[in-house]
């Protein structure tokens, strides 16, 4: 269950509330939710409660405990507590994570955009400056994956390397001239980007197809088309992207870490362009992205070697039925030393074909770090894993980059990603003697899926996904 969906749960369990006479609200047209916050538990929570207590007249804790039953009867809704001053804590059942996972894989990178096209036009401005172009660049990337047509502008020229190495273009530039782009197809705004139902947004392609929709509502009239000498209507609506300026010209980093560098930090921050962001160390952001997204393409290519496949499920493997389990018996029973004996057994055989000494790798190393601090899955099997919240996050860290106009969130969001999805990588595959199992197919279906989440956010980025690194 994505956060758009839980979102409209919250909102059908207010109607309930409210045709069953409890409240007497109305409706509100969203409910935001979250993360939980300090105190609070579970994977979601909501203040929705907060929102509808002055105009309900009741306080805020009793509205949530009016609304309590109402969610916790939703689909994919394991439990719902009540914390703080009203605040409604959801956690999600494991069949809402397998549908997740299940979700993820089935649109791939596309996972998070919107399932069509928007009536919303954007026009961006910015000026000739290199992180503004940058910045601009994947702003227009973003609101095109969540629907919206987006016609990019710079004040002047831009140098052809620019283009050449960082891979950014405008539409139009200086008194509305296009540059560095293909010219636009009939029926279509000026340089206006719009996302292809078919096949996506695709930077640097232009959509020719003059559906409906392309000239509606920018106020060009019945029968009139922009054209190259027709710049649109000076009374359209524009954002200007003037974030920090970059210290120096961050071209000697080369596409990947110079656009990373520029893009990373929050609109207000001052960018380091330094050659750290070359460095392939856990301390690099950068690198524990590509790292995690790498990883995850190799796992699938050795689980391949191994006979086995992705299989969205829980994750751990179901506990309480073994035989010690099922008949508790003392310590000197034959049946017990043998099984004490199977276990160490297995552990000893299990010790030296670990990943550590399958593959020896650096004190720095990220999968090292991963593994020695976290441990890698939840006991409980139809308990989300870490990693599946963060997967389900994805669509609205890319709604509301789209809305603040801020790249970062999705950069900051990757990294929160791939750092969920490096303790997953030691125990995906089996050990020594050990047969693939459910819990490994839906261990390789959650790395799959998160590797396709960060493909699809690099992409966005601009940024390449390597699947060797």
């Amino acid at each position: 269950m994505t956060p758009v969906e839980l979102s409209r749960s919250v909102l059908c369990a207010v109607r309930r509330a409210v045709d069953e006479g409890e409240l007497a609200v109305a409706v509100p047209e969203r409910a935001v939710v979250t993360a939980p916050g300090p105190g609070g538990c579970g994977d979601y929570a909501t203040n929705i409660a907060l929102q509808l207590a002055r105009p309900a007249g009741q306080p805020a804790l009793r509205i949530a405990e009016i609304l309590r039953p109402h969610l916790a009867g939703a689909d994919g809704v394991a439990d719902v507590v009540v914390t703080g001053p009203g605040f409604l804590n959801i956690r999600l059942g494991g069949t809402a994570s397998v549908a997740l996972v299940e979700e993820i894989l089935r649109r791939g990178a596309r996972y998070g955009y919107a399932n069509g096209p928007s009536a919303d036009f954007v026009a961006l401005s910015c000026p000739r400056e290199v992180r503004a172009v940058v910045v601009m660049d994947v702003v227009a990337r973003i609101l095109s994956s969540q629907g919206a047509a987006v016609r990019t502008h710079c004040e002047a020229e831009l140098p052809q390397e620019w283009a050449d190495i960082l891979g950014v273009r405008v539409d139009t530039v200086g008194g509305g001239s296009s540059s560095a782009g293909r010219p636009s197809g009939p029926g279509r705004p000026v340089g206006s980007r719009r996302p292809d139902e078919s096949s996506g947004f695709r930077p640097g392609e232009s959509n020719g197809d003059g559906r409906q929709g392309n000239d509606a509502g920018l106020g060009l009239g019945p029968g009139s088309r922009a054209t190259r000498h027709q710049p649109l209507p000076p009374h359209l609506p524009h954002y200007a992207v003037r974030p920090v300026p970059a210290p120096l010209d961050p071209l000697f980093l080369g596409r990947d870490a110079a656009r990373w560098a520029l893009l990373h930090p929050a609109e207000h921050d001052r960018p380091r362009v330094t050659d750290e962001h070359l460095v392939q160390r856990e301390s690099n952001p950068l690198f524990r992205v590509r790292y995690a997204y790498a990883r995850t393409r190799a796992l699938t290519r050795n689980a391949a070697d191994l006979g086995f496949s992705a299989e969205p499920g829980p994750v751990e493997p179901s506990t309480g039925h073994s035989t010690d389990q099922r008949t508790p018996q003392p310590a000197d029973h034959p049946t017990r030393q043998s099984a004490d004996q199977r276990t160490r057994q297995s552990a000893d055989q299990r010790t030296p074909q670990s990943a550590d000494q399958r593959t020896p790798q650096p004190a720095d190393h990220p999968t090292r770090h991963s593994m020695d601090q976290a441990d890698p899955t939840p006991a409980d099997p139809f308990t989300p894993h870490p990693l599946q919240t963060a997967l389900a996050d994805h669509s609205r860290v890319l709604a509301q980059a789209a809305a603040h106009r801020a790249p970062d969130r999705l950069a900051r969001h990757l990294v929160a990603v791939a750092d969920a999805v490096l303790p997953l990588l030691a125990v995906v595959l089996p050990r020594g003697a050990e047969k693939p199992s459910a819990a490994h197919r839906a261990r390789l279906a959650l790395a799959e899926a998160a590797g396709a989440v960060l493909a699809g956010g690099l992409s966005l980025l601009g940024i390449d996904a390597p699947e060797h690194l």
